[in-house]
């Protein structure tokens, strides 16, 4: 029975005369009503729910409120692991002379015989029961997250006239609600900091290869450049670079498109970058240099189950003759200004990584003032409207050959930088073809060169 003080005489040796402040309100905790007592426990297993930043320190503490709100001798949580296992997570006993059980041998006993179960969960109860001993009386609850058991808690007693009522089957229930609960939050706050950790690796693979894509277009003998690249991603698997050849004599203008986007892609387009660049230095053609690439990155390429298309050329500022090889890219369009007509610029040659000793045939072009040449992705080609229709080469020549032929008409701006003129007007097209806020489904790279008079 609750002790009462006011039902005591002030005699009483149980309550010195002149209890302190401290020792009065414990002795009314004390005298509080059994119910008053299990609503205290648990609000302060709801504070700890919400303030806790130890999973273990709280899951700890809930065999001790399991205990004490059903009036059990002690109690366990046991916790089911991804792989099958089961462990003892935490274990609150007890110490009863009588049975001669402590709390620090009864886990060890617990932990021997638990361990014994090589992750069968189906013999568990009776495998604590004998751990337990044969007088306990055992009793469990579930411990489930989104309808799956991830746990169970148990209570027992070795009061043989214990009873297991409704009540405390609910009681016990809360309790390993509880537990459910701060489990889930800590998988959700792991997972939140494994993507937060994603997202920063995520934002310093983009930086790196913003900085390995040109920054600026290179200063040409004859020639304006301008070159934009939209990524689907932070990450993206097109490619396209100005290369010095010679000291400038010549210069390499190449674009490619490695199958996927995302940090894979992204990985591979860095490695193609690399590797592109040291196989210019070796002064070849440009058949030659995408044959000495196809060699070099089939292995790595064919075990990563990814290929690479490129268009690459050469461009001879003395002699305005521009020099080229395709490896199965989308060739580049040239439109002329004395004829005011677009041609393809195509060579037959495999995609990069898909069959070993390929060879890539090579041309080339004289160009002449005012011709402009457009290389660009796949990702341009194929962007699609809310409708399903592609913008599709037929769209992207249409544009072209507009804005060119208006070219003499073009404000003093536009002719001043009419690369970047045409860029932009493309690049418009496309997004008022795609509709408001539009969302690229692929990365996207465009480049326009004109020859200057």
């Amino acid at each position: 029975m609750a002790f009462i003080p006011s039902l005591r005489k002030t005699s009483d040796p149980l309550i010195p005369p002149k209890a302190s402040k401290v020792e009065m309100g414990q002795l009314e905790a004390e005298a509080r009503p059994e119910p008053d007592k299990i609503q205290e426990l648990l609000g302060f297993l709801g504070f700890g729910l919400r303030s806790f930043s130890n999973l273990n320190q709280f899951l700890e503490l809930i065999p001790l409120f399991a205990s004490r709100i059903s009036d059990a001798d002690g109690s366990l949580l046991i916790i089911f692991k991804s792989d099958g296992h089961v462990s003892l997570e935490s274990l609150q006993c007890n110490d009863h002379s009588s049975t001669h059980i402590k709390t620090q041998q009864l886990r060890r006993r617990l932990e021997q015989e638990i361990q014994l179960l090589s992750g069968s969960i189906t013999v568990l109860d009776r495998v604590i029961h004998h751990a337990l001993g044969s007088v306990v009386k055992l009793f469990h609850t579930q411990v489930l997250i989104k309808n799956a058991a991830v746990g169970r808690l148990y209570i027992f007693s070795y009061d043989q006239n214990y009873i297991w009522n409704t009540n405390k089957q609910k009681l016990l229930r809360l309790v390993a609600d509880q537990a459910a609960v701060a489990i889930e939050n800590n998988a959700l706050a792991s997972e939140l900091l494994k993507k937060e950790r994603q997202d920063r690796e995520l934002e310093i693979g983009a930086e790196i290869q913003r900085q390995l894509l040109p920054r600026n277009c290179p200063h040409i003998q004859g020639l304006q450049l301008a070159a934009k690249c939209i990524t689907a991603s932070r990450v993206g698997g097109d490619y396209y670079d100005f290369i010095p050849i010679q000291k400038g004599e010549r210069w390499s203008i190449v674009v490619g498109d490695v199958m996927g986007k995302g940090v894979p892609a992204g990985l591979i387009m860095t490695m193609t970058r690399g590797m592109l660049r040291a196989e210019v230095l070796n002064g070849h053609s440009p058949g030659v240099i995408l044959e000495h690439l196809n060699q070099i990155m089939f292995d790595d390429l064919e075990k990563s189950h990814r290929f690479v298309t490129m268009f690459y050329s050469e461009y001879d500022p003395k002699k305005q003759v521009l020099s080229f090889s395709n490896a199965a890219h989308l060739p580049a369009l040239i439109w002329r200004s004395q004829s005011s007509t677009i041609h393809s610029l195509d060579t037959l040659g495999a995609i990069i990584g898909l069959e070993a000793g390929s060879k890539y045939d090579e041309g080339s072009i004289q160009l002449y003032a005012g011709d402009v040449v457009l290389y660009y992705t796949d990702g341009f080609t194929e962007a699609a409207n809310t409708k399903g229709d592609r913008f599709d080469e037929e769209n992207l020549r249409f544009y072209l050959n507009q804005v060119c032929i208006n070219m003499p008409q073009a404000q003093t701006f536009a002719r001043d930088n009419y690369p970047q003129f045409i860029l932009d007007y493309i690049f418009e097209k496309l997004r008022n073809f795609i509709g408001k806020d539009p969302i690229y489904s692929d990365d996207m790279t465009l480049i326009v060169l004109q020859v200057q008079n």
